[in-house]
C-alpha cells in the first residue's frame, strides 16, 4: 500500500474537519449556510491537531507531556481551549468580513458562547483522553488494537531495531539504582523523536534496552532504520557536555538491526498486548549481544542490509558470517560506520527529565 505524504495527511484532516463542520451545521443551524460550519470547525479544530502532532508550540507540548496524566489533562484542556477560541475569533471575524455572519458586538465576534464552549470542552476533553491513553499504549499498538488488527495472528515481516546501553550494571554500582533509573529514563526519552520522526514504535523497554520496530516497507523506506539509529547517536554526542553534566556520563550505545518474517497477535485478557513470535526477533537480540565481541557499535544483518539502499552518508563493511545462539544457520553480519555527511534532518532538542 503507498504510503500517504504528509500533505495528503493534512489535506484528509482538514476534510474530515470540514465534513465535521457541516455536519454540525445540518443539526445545529440547518437553515443557516454550511460554509458556516465548514469555516468554524477547520478554524478551531486543525490548530489542534497541528499543536497535538508537535507542529505548533513544540516546545510546550515537550513540556507538558513529561507531566503526570492528571496535570497534563488539565494543561492540555487549558491549551486547547486556548486554541479553539482563538480559532473562533478568527473564523467569526473571517465570515463576518465576508458577510455570512452579522455579530451584534466585537464581544460575540471574539468570544464563543456559553453552548459552544461547553461543546469545545467536551471534544477537548475526549480528545486528551484519547490521546493520553495512546500515548500509554503507543500509536501503532492503540490504533491496532483500535481496529482489532491483530486479534487473529497475522504473518507478517518486519523491522527490529535493538538498542542497548552498554555498561549500564557498572554506572548503577557507581551511582546506585535510582541514579541508574533516572539516567535511563533520559536516555529513553531522547529515543522518543527520532522514533517517531522515522515511523518507527517503541515496542518494548527490557531492562537497559529498548527495541524499536517498523513493518518491513516502511524501515527499509529511505533507510529509516539506519536513519533512526545514527540520529540518537549524533543527538547524545552533540550534547555530550548536557549529559556529562546532568549524569556523570555519556550514553555509550550498542545496536543491532535485523528484519525479516514474524507473528504479530495480541494476547491477554486483563492486559493485552500485541507481541511478535518467531526467529527474527531472537536473531536481533543475538546480533545485538555481537557488537560486544566484534567491537563494532552497528550491526546489521547482510540479509536486511540487501533491502536497503543504504545512503552515502553511511559505510558498510562485511564482517562474514557468525554462528548466532539460537539460530540454526550462520548469519551474515555487517558493520555500520558512523555519519560522514551532514545530517538530511536537523537533530531533535535533548529530551531531559525534570528535576
Amino acid at each position: 500500500m503507498r504510503e500517504i505524504s504528509p500533505t495528503e495527511n493534512w489535506l484528509l484532516i482538514t476534510l474530515g474537519m470540514a465534513l465535521s463542520g457541516v455536519l454540525y451545521g445540518m443539526v445545529v443551524f440547518p437553515d443557516e449556510p454550511k460554509i458556516i460550519g465548514v469555516v468554524f470547525s477547520v478554524a478551531m479544530g486543525v490548530p489542534m491537531i497541528a499543536f497535538e502532532r508537535r507542529i505548533l508550540l513544540r516546545g510546550l507540548y515537550r513540556r507538558i507531556e513529561k507531566l503526570p496524566t492528571v496535570a497534563f489533562i488539565i494543561s492540555a484542556l487549558v491549551i486547547y481551549e486556548i486554541l479553539m477560541s482563538v480559532g473562533y475569533a478568527a473564523a467569526a471575524s473571517l465570515l463576518s468580513w465576508l458577510g455570512y455572519l452579522t455579530p451584534r458586538t466585537s464581544i460575540d465576534q471574539l468570544v464563543m458562547p456559553f453552548n459552544v464552549f461547553l461543546y469545545a470542552l467536551a471534544v477537548c476533553a475526549l480528545i486528551v483522553f484519547i490521546l493520553r491513553v495512546r500515548d500509554l499504549l503507543g500509536r501503532d499498538v492503540f490504533t491496532s488494537m483500535l481496529i482489532s488488527r491483530y486479534r487473529a495472528p497475522v504473518a507478517e515481516e518486519r523491522v527490529f531495531l535493538f538498542i542497548d546501553l552498554a555498561d549500564s550494571t557498572s554506572y548503577a554500582e557507581r551511582h546506585g539504582d535510582l541514579r541508574a533509573q533516572q539516567f535511563l529514563k533520559a536516555l529513553f526519552a531522547a529515543f522518543a523523536e527520532p522514533v517517531r520522526r522515522y515511523k518507527g514504535a517503541i515496542d518494548d523497554y527490557v531492562g537497559d534496552a529498548a527495541i524499536v520496530t517498523w513493518p518491513l516497507k516502511r524501515g527499509v523506506k529511505h533507510a529509516r532504520c539506519v536513519r533512526c539509529v545514527f540520529d540518537i547517536i549524533d543527538d547524545i554526542e552533540a550534547n555530550a557536555e548536557a549529559w556529562q553534566k546532568k549524569f556523570g556520563q555519556v550514553p555509550r550505545l550498542r545496536a543491532a538491526i535485523h528484519g525479516g518474517p514474524i507473528i504479530t497477535a495480541e494476547i491477554g485478557i486483563d492486559r493485552h498486548k500485541i507481541t511478535y513470535f518467531g526467529d527474527t526477533v531472537n536473531t536481533t537480540s543475538r546480533l545485538e549481544a555481537l557488537c560486544k565481541s566484534l567491537n563494532r557499535q552497528v550491526l546489521i544483518s547482510a540479509e536486511l542490509a540487501q533491502r536497503i539502499k543504504v545512503p552515502e552518508a553511511f559505510a558498510l563493511e562485511d564482517l562474514g558470517t557468525h554462528a548466532v545462539k539460537g539460530r540454526g544457520q550462520t548469519l551474515g553480519v555487517m558493520s555500520l560506520a558512523g555519519r560522514k555527511l551532514a545530517p538530511v534532518i536537523a537533530p531533535f532538542e535533548l529530551r531531559m527529565p525534570a528535576e
